[in-house]
């Protein structure tokens, strides 16, 4: 596994964010391989948060001498809006009374000194995967958890994973006890599509590469 530099690490670790580090780790390790066995094709990320995962996409990014893409409407998804689990009332807008990660992500790749590695998108995910042109050594979802946004992050974005790239699904869970069940789906569609073979498992974290064509 191709650790980050312990700076970076540090910098993911102290991001304000959910995902562990193991799974930060490979993360890291799928990022890092597909940048190197596809040179030149961005990194993308569907769900930025404020940037914690994006941290090490930039690391990996900046080896191979592309670029992360991060793609998010900052926003906040379900479960971080008032009244749910993940909500953060520091994350909201006092002026507008919304959530508004995009102040606290630019800090945060501020802090990390990534800011020239890192294409910010804010925007729908859809709309920007509708309007994108470009083939990608690997696509993140880590968007909205409802069946509706997974869904519509996995056919917006997959068809641009180039041959032999690679995509991540985050929270994959095959229990619903543990949690929800959109992310688990997705991941079972592009494997059952036959476009895409399972590289890893960390957890709550799949990797997947592009052996057939469509999704």
């Amino acid at each position: 596994m191709a650790h980050p530099d312990p700076r970076v690490q540090a910098a993911f670790e102290a991001a304000k964010g959910f995902m562990p580090l193991d799974e930060g780790l490979a993360l890291h390790d799928a990022a890092t391989d597909a940048a190197a066995r596809l040179p030149g094709l961005p990194l993308l990320e569907v769900g930025t948060y404020c940037g914690r995962s994006t941290i090490l996409l930039a690391d990996a990014a900046r080896a191979a001498r592309t670029v992360a893409v991060t793609v998010d409407h900052h926003r906040g998804s379900e479960e971080q809006q008032p009244g749910w689990e993940y909500h953060d009332k520091d994350l909201v807008d006092p002026e507008v009374g919304l959530m508004d990660t995009l102040p606290t992500f630019r800090r945060t790749l501020h802090a990390a000194g990534f800011e020239d590695d890192v294409i910010a998108i804010a925007g729908r995910s859809p709309r920007v995967a509708a309007t994108w042109g470009k083939p990608l050594a690997l696509v993140f979802i880590d968007g909205g958890h409802t069946d509706e946004h997974a869904t519509a992050d996995y056919e917006g974005w997959a068809p641009h994973v180039a041959p032999d790239g690679v995509l991540v699904v985050h929270d994959v869970f095959s229990d619903p006890a543990d949690g929800g069940q959109a992310p688990y789906r997705v991941y079972r569609r592009a494997l059952d599509s036959g476009a895409f073979t399972e590289v890893s498992v960390t957890r709550s974290l799949r990797v997947l590469r592009r052996t057939g064509t469509g999704i």
